[in-house]
């Protein structure tokens, strides 16, 4: 089990056999070029392993393969069998501290991060549920890329910088005429309204990018449709991009109430039937905002009616005729 084959360099290694000892320097050929010390040999079920430190980042690292630097082939380390190298004792234990020393503190600088990440996250739950209208089936976005290729080694591949929501739709099919729409919300992608088939990409063949909107896959500005398939789910995907407001680009709402029949009540509130299985209260409902949160409502500041864009609350059906009472209007 301790045995392995090295097809390239066409040799065997045994590593159950102990090939370097504790404060000898190695290094690492054909990648780094950096050099480490030995300062731990554990034997285990499948050989030996060494505990390394990297003289020059002073970071831990672990090697079951080291071959003699005169037998050299590939990417690996390498001890030097005719002129070993060691290290001081004490230097090494010097060097295992501030190693030590090293880890822990990105280990506590992760763990500021882990914080500081959840609570923009538990800011953007909030602030996205509140955007986020009830029929939405599809959330617009525009994204930031940043191209990662290398056209020596023929690398193709991007990264996202930014994400800004800028609008949603009530259906998952992707029409370039409705992107152009909402890219109109947001500054840095205003130039994508205007019309230009050179910007509409169709790609939704394997491993293609779907249908998006932009001048590049690779770089710049692009605007695409993400499906919403579970609510839940979509709210978590998006907390952390509405954790900071600036990224959250949508139209103005507009919160004039609805002029049809419905009844309206106290504050100038209007109740409406939204749909089969909701009603919604428009107006202005600051000052009893805690009342309609107890009797189950949920505030959303894009919800639909009339055509319009509107702040109101949302309400099961089962609660109408609660709320006709409470607006005086049964």
């Amino acid at each position: 089990m301790s045995k392995v084959f090295l097809l390239g360099a066409n040799k065997e290694i045994d590593r159950a056999k102990q090939v370097v000892e504790v404060n000898q320097v190695i290094q690492m050929e054909g990648y780094s070029y950096d050099r480490y010390v030995v300062y731990e040999i554990r034997k285990n079920d499948w050989g030996i392993a060494y505990k390394l430190i990297n003289l020059r980042t002073k970071e831990f690292y672990t090697a079951d393969i080291i071959r003699p630097l005169k037998e050299k082939f590939g990417i690996g380390y390498y001890y030097d069998s005719e002129n070993p190298e060691f290290m001081d004792g004490f230097e090494v234990a010097i060097l295992l501290q501030q190693a030590h020393g090293k880890k822990k503190a990105e280990e506590e600088k992760a763990e500021q991060e882990k914080i500081r990440v959840e609570q923009v996250r538990e800011i953007g739950r909030k602030r996205f549920t509140e955007i986020f209208p009830e029929d939405a089936q599809a959330v617009i976005v525009a994204r930031l890329r940043q191209n990662e290729s290398d056209s020596q080694t023929d690398y193709f591949a991007h990264s996202t910088q930014r994400t800004v929501i800028i609008g949603f739709s009530e259906h998952k099919r992707d029409i370039f005429s409705e992107m152009r729409k909402h890219a109109s919300n947001f500054e840095e992608t205003a130039y994508l309204a205007e019309p230009n088939e050179d910007y509409e990409h169709r790609e939704k063949y394997s491993m293609g990018d779907g249908y998006y909107l932009g001048e590049s896959k690779y770089s710049g500005w692009i605007i695409e449709k993400v499906p919403v398939y579970n609510r839940n789910r979509t709210i978590e995907d998006f907390a952390y991009t509405a954790g900071n407001e600036d990224n959250i680009h949508l139209k103005k709402i507009d919160t004039t109430p609805p002029s049809d029949n419905s009844g309206t009540g106290k504050n100038a509130c209007t109740l409406v039937e939204y749909s089969a299985k909701a009603v919604a209260v428009f107006g202005e409902t600051r000052a009893i905002k805690d009342e309609l949160k107890a009797m189950g409502g949920r505030f959303n500041s894009h919800l639909t009616f009339n055509g319009k864009r509107l702040a109101g609350w949302i309400f099961p059906k089962s609660q109408e005729q609660r709320l006709a009472y409470y607006f005086g209007l049964d």
